[in-house]
């Protein structure tokens, strides 16, 4: 298996040619990097006139391996070949490197650039990447690839701390600038400037290397500055803190700066950074124009110990439900039901002692049975979706008011007044539906679960719960039995005293609802006789339907376009399986009615499969293609658009494509995808700038995520996107 790297922006805050001289002085041996024991030239070409400049290295690294293992092969040190490309006019670097030890057993490619700050000349990017291909290594193929994702991931984190290191040492020896290469001065050199006379630097965020940065007076850094476009399209929104200017949207989606790292989303290791980086061009691919925040990709990633994979299943299962049940808007249109607002026992309550938004919920006084009776189990879900949505807005405010990251919640659960009649098994049934869609849809949101006043029936409630609740969350459960859970290692710990409630004993008044019995004249009657099953957990929005695509029953749509230069816009998401999606023209105007309709049976699994193309009919006699077949994967959201040239009937389709029938191989599944789409017809009048654009002046972008582009791509070329629409009225 392939090992990939892909490393997040970093950003020296240095002009491109002193940064380039810092790089020159890790040759030809670096005292910084120990295990890089020497270099070679094996080659240098410059052009006439300086500009460019290409020198091919022979590099020597140490094998840091078992005594072992280095006596097995023989070899205390490998070989690479390096390949710098130093183009002065355009001012950037490209290096490329691979091993030429073992390159038949072992292929290791790398690669990097420096370049110019997209929107600050005065600054440095540097991008890296990297792959690992394990032939075959005597055996020892799994321990060679830790050993060497181990020592690549050491030299990465060194990597800037070295750049920087010689910066230092440059401007201590008095080299404070070096003027870049031009057609008027192809020769120019190391110029020696006091700091009075270097040109200024764009000010800009605080540098991890504090030490540089205060050497060179003209980078004094200021929080919240502009560090340009090679942020993501998250920084816009998360930036938005008293006294920080926002960032720009950014031209690159899926670049991430590691200053940006560390200061909104955490400590990462490389490796994790690689996984958050990697996911983030993935979903910027698959999923134009809807990229969720970093953050929450992050918790995703966290939740499946990055594994980018099962990471990247759970991720678009979660995007697909939000969009299924309209949850971007819920709390645009969710009310709290008035009998919630005066008996549910819970509510946020200022924060912890490390900044985490406190909610508080008095489980023990919740009148399970009249709850359901008077509002329902959709009620209740809907509710706590809308708190959970609440807790992520309120985790992000909190990151941009406190300076470092908040990426998750407390939780205190006073069970006082907990008995059997909880236990009530409608109730349970409900429980438990809650803590799967919350486990599925909102992962390491929960910093800590402080459970208190914990009564002897509680070993019965936990022992039905305990298993459903993931064991990541489950470890952040702390349970406190009797009255001794205020003190040192109780509540004090975790919650400044001034804040813990008063009835839990600390000095702060609660204004979280007390609970109590539902009186019984609010109970609905259509709840009390339908059984729990016959309740649904949360409606699907109007807006998307599902339908599954079987073999040989494409599921299919009728637009009728009343006049020539309407637009058909559609938005899907693949659920299961691959399918084709290709619009058709029909030459005669189609009618609704059975005729043309064939419903799947439910035998087959086509569960709403409908189709209105019949066999009899011929491509180019009977109706044209207009937009030709695509095909589409397992969690790709596809968004695009049809401007029809003429009015009458339009057909899309989706058509199961078999993928193991495509690569030659056995399938492991049945012959079944499921969709769910949304589509609409709109008139050119609807759309807001030129048609080439195709943005509708009613829609909206999920509130996970912030738009890369308000003219995202479609499926075909010359063709706009449809982004998400708003809730129904």
């Amino acid at each position: 298996m392939v090992q990939k790297y892909q490393s997040p922006v970093r950003v020296y805050k240095y002009p491109f040619e002193l940064v380039m001289a810092a790089y020159e002085k890790r040759f030809p041996t670096c005292k910084m990097i120990p295990v890089f024991l020497g270099s070679e030239k094996m080659m240098e070409e410059k052009s006439e006139d300086g500009a460019t400049h290409t020198v091919e290295r022979r590099c020597r690294l140490a094998v840091d391996a078992p005594y072992l293992l280095k006596k097995i092969v023989g070899v205390d040190c490998v070989y690479f070949i390096q390949k710098n490309e130093l183009d002065r006019r355009n001012r950037t670097l490209k290096i490329s490197a691979h091993n030429e030890s073992f390159s038949s057993r072992v292929i290791i490619n790398e690669n990097c650039n420096y370049s110019v700050h997209a929107e600050n000349p005065s600054w440095t990017c540097f991008e890296q990447d990297a792959s690992l291909d394990i032939k075959h290594f005597f055996g020892f193929e799994s321990t060679v690839e830790k050993i060497a994702m181990k020592q690549y991931t050491q030299n990465i984190k060194k990597g800037k701390e070295v750049i920087e290191y010689y910066i230092n040492e440059l401007i201590s020896e008095g080299t404070t600038y070096i003027p870049p290469w031009s057609d008027l001065n192809p020769k120019a050199s190391l110029t020696q400037l006091t700091q009075d006379d270097a040109p200024s630097q764009d000010s800009g965020r605080h540098s991890r290397s504090n030490s540089v940065a205060s050497t060179h007076s003209q980078n004094s850094l200021v929080l919240g500055a502009t560090a340009a476009s090679i942020h993501n399209t998250s920084a816009p929104e998360v930036h938005e803190s008293e006294g920080a200017t926002a960032l720009p949207d950014c031209p690159s989606p899926g670049k991430l700066d590691d200053d940006y790292i560390a200061r909104f989303l955490g400590h990462l290791t490389p490796v994790e950074e690689s996984c958050l980086v990697q996911l983030r061009q993935w979903l910027s691919h698959t999923h134009k124009g809807k990229i969720p925040k970093d953050a929450h990709i992050l918790r995703f990633l966290r939740a499946r110990e990055f594994n980018i994979e099962k990471a990247r299943e759970m991720l678009v299962h979660s995007l697909a439900w939000r969009k299924l049940h309209n949850i971007d808007h819920l709390l645009e249109s969710y009310k709290t039901p008035e009998t919630m607002e005066k008996y549910y026992p819970g509510g946020w309550h200022y924060f912890d002692r490390e900044g985490r938004p406190l909610y508080i919920l008095r489980l023990g006084q919740m009148d399970v049975k009249g709850l359901m009776r008077s509002v329902g189990e959709e009620a209740i879900l809907k509710h706590v979706l809308a708190k959970n949505e609440e807790g992520l807005m309120l985790a992000a405010e909190a990151t941009n008011k406190r300076g470092y990251p908040v990426s998750a919640c407390t939780c205190i659960v006073d069970l006082d007044g907990l008995s059997m009649r909880h236990l009530w098994r409608p109730g349970i049934r409900a429980l438990l539906r809650i803590i799967e869609t919350v486990e599925a849809n909102y992962p390491e949101t929960m910093g800590r679960l402080l459970i208190v006043r914990a009564p002897r029936v509680f070993p019965v409630l936990w022992t039905l719960v305990s298993p459903f609740i993931d064991e990541n969350t489950r470890h952040k459960f702390m349970i406190y039995g009797g009255k001794d859970y205020l003190g040192a290692g109780g509540l004090v710990e975790f919650v400044e005293k001034q804040y813990i409630p008063d009835f839990l004993g600390g000095d702060c008044y609660c204004d979280v609802p007390e609970g109590g019995l539902v009186p019984k004249s609010l109970y609905q009657e259509e709840l009390i006789d339908r059984s729990p099953d016959e309740q649904s957990a949360l409606s699907p929005s109007s807006l998307y339907q599902t339908a599954h695509v079987v073999r040989e029953f494409p599921h299919e749509v009728l637009i009728q376009v009343p006049q020539k230069g309407s637009v058909i816009t559609w938005d899907f998401d693949i659920l299961k399986g691959d399918v084709t999606f290709t619009v058709f023209r029909c030459k005669q105007s189609i009618r609704e009615d059975p005729v043309h309709q064939h419903h799947v049976s439910g035998a087959t699994g086509g569960i709403g499969s409908v189709q209105y193309i019949n066999k009899t009919m011929t491509v180019g006699v009977d109706i044209s293609i207009v937009e030709p077949p695509h095909i589409c994967r397992d969690g790709d959201s596809v968004q695009g658009s049809h401007v029809t040239s003429q009015s009458g009937s339009y057909v899309l389709q989706w058509k199961y494509f078999d993928s193991a029938k495509a690569s030659f191989d056995f399938p492991l599944s049945s012959h079944k995808s499921k969709v769910m789409y949304c589509t609409e017809l709109l008139p050119s009048a609807a759309f807001r700038g030129s048609m080439s654009s195709l943005q509708s002046c009613q829609s909206g972008f999920s509130s996970l995520s912030i738009g890369t582009s308000h003219s995202g791509q479609s499926l075909h070329s010359g063709k706009g996107s449809c982004p998400s629409r708003p809730p129904p009225r």
